[in-house]
């Protein structure tokens, strides 16, 4: 059985197997409830349900509560929250995780538990550690936070041509260190140069501070000046504007537009590092021609620091907190009429060329971006499955991934987990 929520599985493991055997998917389309209750600063929420949802639904009670979750609409509750979930006030709040407190769940008996009945080893483990692992999850409770009637944003670009290597340089030392409330991602892509045919490497910053424009301001000119941000640069709107902001829909625009489940349909490659030492400028300009000289793969650096830092790597299955300055994700996406090994190709020699300078025994990987490259379980019926699992499991789950598996000998759903998701 495969469980698919809407999902966040890059490489379509709902759709696949390495057995060869035949199997069937559980698609969770129908359960997308969103309950918010403003008094409690809560809501349950169905797994089938996509984040737009969570965050219109949201706002439609209150114009001053969210979930700090993430920012791909169209992705469901459901793989988002199980597999760890992160968005752009983790560095405020944490995780989805770190916000969910109940869920509802059918075990491997047929019967509907609650955080309650279902013991705390075993919603730790759906808390991050994958859903599919221990039963179906159904549903869960999430917090509500608070969020300032309006936020601050901006969008801008700089070029090699534009002093990159020096702003980028910055970013990696003060992103980590800047005051929670605010969240600086920068992705990094190959684009034509505007003075010549020859190829620039672009880097973008996305932003979002939860205050005002003149606060904001003086926070970053002081601390981040490289950047050379002014006021015409920044936009003041409310939060769930900037829901939409962030997938590049016009502040103004209707709410509405994130009830919309309709995504463009391509092949993808994603694959994930942490970096937990600055990355020198030498060693930047050697990634730009790296990234030149490939053209196709992005990488994507998300901060941490904040309440990233403070939370225990136990609290949760997700280990990676305190150490990590950010999190990279590498990206291909690409529109042929067949899959082709090309574009993943180059995704995986990018990532080779990044291992000096990236977390090291082990390499580290964030699961909800799973990836096949690190292992897989083939479900042969032997024993050394647990074995294949702990080769890559430990680079998902680190010192937690042992707890995974007690949890789920303890809970008696050992035969599920082998079968639903390590592989």
């Amino acid at each position: 059985m495969k469980i698919r929520s809407g999902g966040h599985d890059y490489d379509g493991l709902s759709y696949v197997t390495y057995s060869g055997k035949p199997f069937f998917v559980l698609y969770m389309f129908n359960l997308r409830s969103v309950d918010v209750d403003t008094a409690s600063k809560t809501a349950w929420v169905q797994t089938g349900a996509i984040l737009g949802e969570i965050y219109y639904y949201i706002w439609e009670k209150s114009k001053t509560l969210a979930n700090p979750a993430g920012v791909c609409l169209t992705v469901g509750v459901g793989g988002h929250i199980s597999g760890r979930g992160y968005g752009n006030m983790m560095r405020k709040y944490g995780l989805a995780v770190d916000n969910t407190i109940d869920a509802r769940m059918v075990d491997v008996n047929g019967k509907i538990l609650d955080r309650k009945l279902m013991r705390e080893d075993l919603f730790w483990a759906i808390n991050g550690g994958g859903g599919g692992s221990h039963g179906v999850v159904l549903a869960y409770k999430i917090n509500l936070v608070e969020v300032p009637e309006n936020v601050t944003v901006f969008r801008i670009s700089r070029t090699l041509e534009q002093n990159v290597t020096e702003i980028v340089h910055r970013w990696q030392q003060v992103a980590p260190e800047l005051p929670d409330e605010l969240y600086i991602r920068t992705i990094i892509d190959v684009v034509n140069g505007t003075v010549s045919s020859q190829k620039t490497v672009r880097a973008t910053f996305i932003a979002m501070f939860l205050g005002d424009t003149t606060t904001f301001l003086s926070i970053l000119n002081w601390r981040f000046p490289e950047l050379g941000l002014v006021r015409s640069d920044c936009t003041e709107t409310s939060w769930i504007q900037f829901a939409l902001f962030w997938i590049n829909i016009q502040v103004g625009s209707s709410e509405k537009l994130l009830l919309q489940r309709i995504q463009p349909v391509n092949y993808l490659k994603r694959k994930s590092d942490y970096v937990r030492e600055p990355i020198s400028r030498t060693g930047l300009e050697s990634i730009w021609k790296k990234m030149i000289e490939l053209e196709i793969p992005t990488m994507t650096f998300s901060p941490y620091g904040g309440a990233m830092g403070r939370i225990s790597s136990t609290t949760t299955p997700f280990p990676y907190r305190a150490g990590n300055l950010w999190k990279i994700q590498y990206a291909a996406n690409w529109r042929e009429d067949r899959l082709t090994d090309r574009y993943m190709e180059l995704t995986r020699e990018l990532y080779r060329f990044m291992t000096p300078l990236v977390s090291k025994n082990p390499r580290q990987s964030f699961f909800n971006y799973r990836d096949v490259d690190l292992g897989i379980n083939l479900h042969n019926g032997k024993i050394n499955s647990y074995i294949e699992g702990k080769r890559y499991g430990k680079i998902y789950f680190a010192g937690n991934f042992e707890g995974l598996v007690i949890s789920l000998g303890m809970n008696r759903v050992f035969l599920c987990y082998r079968k639903c998701i390590l592989i």
